[in-house]
């Protein structure tokens, strides 16, 4: 049998799932999927959930059933691409013939002192929660402030001003205008919708320090009850630990097929690889579309394509509130309540094909 292990069950390995578990996947190949999680996380509603506009169902997605396919729960300590062996915290060891790594990212401090131990996250479930609870206990006037005006600080931010209308908000950005690489008719509109709901946009931050009740902008110290972080991520510890060229930001460096350069049984789908793209769900389930049709080729010992077609990106959308959004699509900018709308229809579309 030819052994086919998949690390993580987020967009990208769940992608490659819906796309190998169909009849023709060939019989001699067994998949198992390694995750810490028995289930599937929409990740792109996380903000909802540490705000607790959503529950846990919301973002829970079952995982396939399949007799090819073997699931392990588990924490994933070592990748040993040597030994082509995947090492688990309880002391199983997952050998491999073909490996798809999509474990997703953690937050990146940047170095900022007491950023991690200070900060609370939302870049996994379990996280969101913690953050949940902290934002649920907070009383009336507390100030919470969020590092990170990306897509993740905004839709974070305009969720919590929905919810808590009691408390202040204040949201730090390190650029002069919101989504400063997008059209400025975008930045206005969720910079606008920030200021009639009375959210302090707090524009060219540079947060140095963060204390329990303390974040240091600039020389300028500002009081605070709680901190979310939605600044920068970067590549989990198994993959800033294994055998492989990085580039600057600690992203696995892959050839044109996706794969390790040395180790062409390996690949990396999602936020962990080096890609000319921004990280998100749609890079991650473009790619492992070209990484099914590789796994394919292998199996029926066909050659490669000497060129891969370029992953052509649909675009975003983001959510301001339940009632409002925005979105970047084919180069036109939509926002209001049609565009808020796109977003629940596509996130209702992903888990109706996704079971």
């Amino acid at each position: 049998m030819k052994k086919l292990v998949l690390l993580g069950a987020g967009y990208g390995n769940m992608r490659i799932l819906l796309r190998l578990l169909t009849k023709d996947l060939p019989t001699d190949v067994e998949i198992t999927l390694i995750d810490r999680t028995p289930f599937h996380s929409v990740k792109t509603e996380f903000y909802a959930l540490a705000v607790g506009t959503v529950s846990d169902s919301v973002v829970r997605v079952a995982l396939p059933v399949h007799d090819q396919l073997k699931v392990i729960g588990g924490e994933i300590i070592e990748i040993n691409t040597d030994e082509k062996c995947i090492f688990l915290d309880d002391g199983q060891q997952v050998p491999y013939d073909d490996l798809v790594i999509g474990l997703g990212c953690e937050d990146n401090y940047h170095d900022v002192l007491g950023a991690a131990e200070n900060t609370y996250s939302i870049q996994t479930i379990g996280k969101s929660r913690i953050t949940y609870e902290k934002l649920l206990g907070l009383g009336g006037g507390a100030t919470v402030g969020i590092i990170g005006a990306g897509l993740s600080g905004i839709e974070l931010a305009s969720e919590l001003r929905e919810s808590r209308p009691d408390l202040n908000i204040k949201l730090f950005d390190r650029s002069p205008r919101i989504l400063r690489d997008f059209p400025e008719r975008l930045s206005n509109y969720v910079k606008g919708w920030f200021d009639d709901h009375n959210v302090d946009v707090v524009s060219n931050s540079n947060i140095t320090k963060v204390e329990p009740n303390l974040l240091y902008n600039h020389e300028e110290t500002i009081p605070v009850d709680a901190v979310v972080w939605t600044a920068g991520i970067r590549p989990v510890a198994p993959v800033q630990n294994m055998k492989a060229e990085k580039d600057n930001s600690g992203r696995v460096v892959l050839n044109k097929h996706h794969q390790l350069p040395d180790y062409s049984d390996v690949y990396v789908v999602g936020d962990c690889a080096s890609l000319p793209y921004a990280p998100s769900a749609q890079v991650a389930e473009e790619q492992a579309e070209q990484i099914v049709t590789i796994l394919r080729l292998v199996w029926n010992n066909e050659p490669l394509p000497e060129t891969m077609p370029e992953i052509k990106l649909k675009g975003f959308l983001g959510s301001l509130g339940k009632k409002q959004g925005f979105a970047y699509l084919g180069d036109r900018t939509v926002t209001g309540r049609i565009a808020r709308l796109l977003k629940s229809g596509v996130l209702w579309m992903y888990k109706w094909h996704n079971g």
